[in-house]
């Protein structure tokens, strides 16, 4: 692959790939997509199986390729996400590879086809901008295209945000999509998010279809010997741009649900005296924001920076040496609330500090607010310039910052801060229009997100709904509590949430906040959004930072106006609403380098890595589990851990839950949720309570547990049950999953596009 490198550090990336790439996947032609005719890709049974110079030298590993990948379908919080070969995309070594993309792609194809035979098949297919994504966007519009699947794609299939192709998947009433992306991760990830026909992300039965499809493909290849895949030509008609190029990508019927919604009013944005700057990390948001901002009229509100498109992210989260002081390539990815620790100990912001901000904002006013979103324009992180001497004030109560020189700090809100702010700005917009009593009000949240949420809500009368980890569990809250309206409009709606409460949420509720800590929010219009055949939704299935961005930037409007910062804001909601957990952390454990260049190394360290995450999980785990099944008591479980954890106090713990995904310990004055990722050998404690010291202590240390079992351990839970505790809760995950369920068949519709 003929791809330049934008500075030395990508050079050297570059270089680190090229090295360690063995010259049999240099030299492989098994595919050429740059044939923009029609030909046809046979897998081998050689495929299967190991490469070996001399008596497989067509071997690709496939089926080991296909364990991992399988496995990681059935936990995947976020797509079927990993590390790619950025210049020889082929290498199957990687997970993301052209090849695999090539087989689910087609998997997907026949099990659509097969539920909807004889109907006219429409999908869409977006990308960001990360290494290969037009390759991959090309492969998979041409694969579908040779299945008879009609797909719709942008002009020149330029870049589009996965919010948008979620949207789109809804409001056209497509019967899904496919968006390339890693969302903020390190810049050799990527992944396909597979979208459904409501726009929301394959939940694990809807991608266990098509993987035991790919399971299908591989016995026949096995039995016969072969299996073509027809590639079709680049111009085929089915390959459909004038779509997505009539309805200018969709930006006007977005534009039309934010102004039944966050955009209803924008009176004192547009009145704004101050620039606001708009941090396009990778530059996917640019293309479509500023459209959208323009039809708005709000284009002179904003400054942008890093607009131009690089799936290097113009070196943003890069650095040549690692946390441990060696020169070598390095990439803390460009999730912009990442903490990290120097060699001496002092903490610091590794991608905010990249982004030269003592720099670039020299020369804007005290009071800026810096709004930061991501690659694939769905999460935000809301920063603003302040005098250095409110640092006591900050520090007093837990809000970070980075010290910019001249008198000046950047402050940086966590997501559980920044989206407080925003829920509650929000409310105050509604009950100023006098529609705020027109419905009942309802919130989802993440387990893993802030207190401060459900104490804000319970003082504004607002019921909340927890789900686990990823933007796909609150979707599926919604699609329940639609189903109810539907079929019984002038009843209580009422959900289970994953703590095993019924909530009942009132007649005709309307969502204020759906989001999460990672940096991902959605808020729900007044009126049900409306597709083109009339389904209703009372939000959308993926967060937003375009959304996040416009009430943001009226919130900022207004308190310019009231000459006040965010911080002081922050400060007022905690007080308003008697907040008493007002912090809030995460403890990031990672077991492995993911920035190693050496597939091979690589490898090994992951797996090495997914054994320290799962026993550590798994300590955790068995005991929320045995609880519940009756094993050992609460009080059981607060020896063990009191017993494992002689500097940590746990007398006062009222629960131990499995939450969908991870632990959550409930204290009387905090919590302490330990979660294992789903897509890598990392383990993330997170914590909420009154004292910052006390949650960041508990969160360390008991995500950074080796995961031994103690002796007391053994004694109240067997060998047995502690292998089988994983298990035993994806069981009882599936059951939260799958009560009460929206499982409405989808009808396509006749299009008229």
């Amino acid at each position: 692959m003929n791809i330049s490198a934008s500075c030395d550090l990508e050079n050297e990336l570059f270089k680190n790939v090229f090295d360690k790439t063995p010259e049999y996947i240099k030299n492989n032609k098994l595919m050429d997509f740059s044939n923009e005719g029609e030909f046809t890709f046979t897998l081998k049974k050689e495929h299967l199986y190991p490469y070996d110079e001399i008596s497989n030298p067509e071997g690709l590993n496939l089926l080991d390729w296909f364990a991992n990948y399988s496995k990681e379908a059935k936990v995947s919080t976020a797509g079927i996400r990993g590390p790619q070969n950025i210049l020889f995309p082929q290498d199957t070594r990687f997970p993301i590879n052209l090849v695999g993309i090539v087989l689910a792609t087609l998997a997907k194809a026949l099990v659509v086809k097969e539920k909807y035979e004889g109907k006219e098949i429409i999908k869409l297919v977006g990308s960001e901008v990360r290494y290969n994504s037009q390759l991959y966007l090309d492969a998979i519009a041409r694969i579908q295209a040779a299945q008879g699947i009609r797909t719709l794609t942008s002009k020149d299939r330029q870049t589009i945000p996965i919010w948008l192709a979620s949207f789109l998947a809804f409001k056209l009433d497509l019967v899904g999509g496919e968006y390339i992306t890693s969302s903020h991760g390190i810049s050799v990830k990527t992944a396909t998010k597979d979208l459904n026909s409501q726009g929301s992300q394959y939940l694990p039965e809807e991608s266990l279809e098509f993987v035991n499809k790919i399971q299908m493909i591989f016995e026949k290849v096995e039995k016969e010997g072969s299996y073509e895949i027809k590639i079709s030509a680049k111009d085929n008609p089915l390959i459909d741009e004038s779509v997505m190029e009539k309805l200018e990508d969709g930006i006007n019927l977005y534009v039309e649900y934010l102004k039944n919604g966050v955009a209803e009013d924008l009176t004192k944005l547009k009145s704004m005296q101050n620039k606001i700057v708009i941090e396009s990390v990778g530059g996917c948001a640019y293309r479509t924001l500023s459209r959208v901002l323009e039809k708005l009229g709000l284009t002179d509100k904003f400054d942008w920076n890093n607009t131009e498109e690089d799936p290097f992210f113009h070196s943003i989260g890069k650095y040549d040496t690692d946390p441990k002081g060696n020169k070598t390539f390095y990439d803390y990815s460009v999730d912009a609330t990442v903490v990290a620790k120097r060699q001496n100990g002092e903490t610091f912001f590794p991608v905010i500090e990249s982004l030269d901000y003592d720099v670039v904002l020299r020369d804007y006013p005290i009071g800026t607010a810096v709004l930061i979103t991501d690659p694939d324009h769905d999460r935000l992180t809301i920063c603003q310039l302040e005098s250095e001497g409110n640092i006591p004030t900050l520090d007093e109560n837990g809000i970070s910052y980075i010290k910019l020189g001249l008198g000046r700090v950047l402050t940086v809100f966590t997501a559980n801060q920044a989206f407080l702010m925003l829920m509650d700005y929000r409310m105050k917009q509604l009950k100023q229009a006098h529609r705020w009593n027109n419905h009942s009000r309802f919130m989802i949240k993440t387990t893993a997100s802030a207190l401060s949420w459900d104490e804000w809500a319970e003082a504004n009368g607002i019921k909340v709904v927890n789900v686990p980890v990823g933007f796909k569990e609150i979707a599926n809250i919604m699609k329940k509590v639609e189903l109810q309206l539907k079929n019984n409009p002038n009843s209580s709606v009422k959900v289970d949430d994953v703590f095993g409460n019924t909530i009942d949420l009132g007649v005709q509720p309307r969502l204020i906040f759906g989001g999460e800590e990672s940096g991902g929010m959605i808020m729900g219009a007044e009126d049900t959004v409306k597709s083109l055949i009339g389904r209703e939704a009372i939000a959308m299935r993926e967060k937003s930072a375009t959304e996040a961005i416009i009430v943001a930037s009226s919130l900022i409007a207004q308190l310019e106006e009231d000459n006040t910062t965010l911080s002081q804001y922050l400060l007022e909601v905690f007080e308003q609403n008697n907040i008493e957990s007002i912090f809030d952390t995460r403890e990031d454990i990672a077991y492995y380098n993911e920035s190693e260049p050496d597939i091979e190394k690589l490898k090994i360290a992951k797996t090495e890595g997914e054994k320290q995450r799962t026993k550590n999980d798994l300590f955790f785990l068995s005991l929320a589990i045995a609880i519940n099944k009756g094993v050992m008591t609460l009080d059981d479980a607060i020896l063990v851990l009191n017993d494992a954890f002689s500097g940590l106090d746990f007398t006062n713990v009222k629960s131990i839950k499995f939450v969908g995904d991870g632990t959550y310990i409930e204290f009387t004055d905090k919590y302490i949720e330990i979660r294992p990722s789903g897509t890598d050998a990392k383990t993330k404690a997170y914590g909420g309570g009154k004292s910052l010291k006390d949650i960041c202590d508990y969160a360390r240390i008991l995500g950074n547990y080796s995961g031994e079992r103690t002796d007391l351990h053994k004694q109240f839970i067997s060998e047995e049950f502690y292998e089988n505790s994983k298990e035993t809760a994806l069981d009882d995950y599936l059951k939260f999953v799958e009560k009460d369920a929206n499982n409405e068949k989808f009808d396509i519709p006749e299009y008229s596009f």
